[in-house]
């Protein structure tokens, strides 16, 4: 904030609460979220979700916690570097936006999402200058958490652009990954990717961002830990559920297939004026196609570009049923 800032959500604050102390400091995320609001490029994003309500993905979680403590003074004296970012690619429905939203819980920072979408203008140089805009924007207000949802999809077209759109993706691209690399502003980067056929290579490498995950389809444990996070969620005592026969059941599912299950059997038990039962959720489940039966064949395919490419966002992995359907390309 600019002196002139600071001092205004100051003065709000000891007007309305007498004092200042550390519980204020959502006001002056708000006051942030005025400016950034203001500028029209980026989203502020009021994240209420933690990690509490992410199931399994052991490897991510401790890695970010690492790193929660990255930006203080103490951090800087030791002599360690600001992060730059992460990379989460995986299966769709598997948590990767909902980690980005909880880091921003972890480590008190604000969540600013950035959308491709505005970035493009119809005149000449005007997509160029607005992503400087939304980065000016970012470093403002930093520390912050810069979240890039779809990043695939937004540089979908940088390799062909100049015969499509005359480079103007290519010339945004550019811009973009020299900041990631040349950034001082505490600005971390979480990406999320679905489809890496279309991620450019320069993107991949090491100094842009710190890490890459893979994200893959939860196996049982973390399945009964999902179940466990949404019956909560829903004010069910997980007591009442045979968790354990319901992760069998929910074998290939992806932790969102999981949610509208429950979601749906929910609904069945409002209809029938029951209160929900393990046969509720079990039947949700059975008539639910997950995703993986449908998209084998680019599962696999990402599984297999992930292997030695990426870090396993979860714990090892024990072979289940899905495994043994993997099939050999030639």
């Amino acid at each position: 904030l600019t002196l002139g800032e600071a001092e205004n959500v100051f003065a709000k604050i000891i007007v309305k609460d007498a004092r200042l102390s550390a519980e204020d400091v959502n006001e002056v995320f708000a006051e942030k979220q005025q400016i950034i609001r203001k500028s029209g490029l980026l989203e502020y994003y009021a994240s209420q979700e933690t990690f509490e309500n992410v199931g399994g993905l052991a490897i991510l979680k401790d890695w970010l916690h690492k790193r929660s403590a990255a930006f203080t003074a103490e951090a800087r004296e030791f002599g360690l570097p600001a992060p730059k970012g992460v990379l989460l690619l995986g299966v769709q429905g598997c948590g990767k936006s909902l980690c980005a939203k909880a880091v921003s819980a972890l480590w008190q920072l604000p969540l600013l999402r950035f959308d491709m979408g505005r970035m493009f203008g119809s005149l000449v140089g005007s997509s160029e200058e607005n992503v400087r805009r939304a980065i000016a924007v970012a470093e403002s207000v930093a520390p912050a958490i810069l979240w890039v949802d779809e990043i695939d999809k937004a540089f979908a077209g940088s390799s062909s652009s100049g015969a499509s759109d005359g480079g103007t993706t290519a010339r945004v691209f550019g811009t973009f990954l020299t900041w990631l690399s040349e950034k001082t502003a505490p600005v971390f980067v979480v990406a999320t990717a679905n489809d890496i056929s279309h991620l450019p290579p320069e993107l991949l490498r090491k100094g842009r961002l710190d890490e890459i995950f893979f994200v893959d389809l939860p196996a049982t444990p973390e399945r009964r830990e999902i179940l466990r996070v949404h019956l909560r969620k829903r004010g069910r005592a997980e007591e009442s559920f045979d968790v354990d026969a319901l992760a069998v059941a929910a074998a290939d599912f992806s932790g969102a297939e999981i949610e509208e299950a429950i979601n749906s059997a929910l609904y069945e038990a409002f209809d029938a004026r029951s209160e929900l039962r393990q046969e509720h959720v079990m039947t949700a489940l059975r008539q639910t196609v997950p995703l993986a039966r449908t998209m084998d064949e680019q599962i696999n395919r990402l599984r297999t570009w992930a292997e030695g490419r990426a870090r396993n966002a979860s714990t090892e992995r024990i072979p289940e049923a899905f495994e043994h359907r993997r099939k050999v390309e030639l």
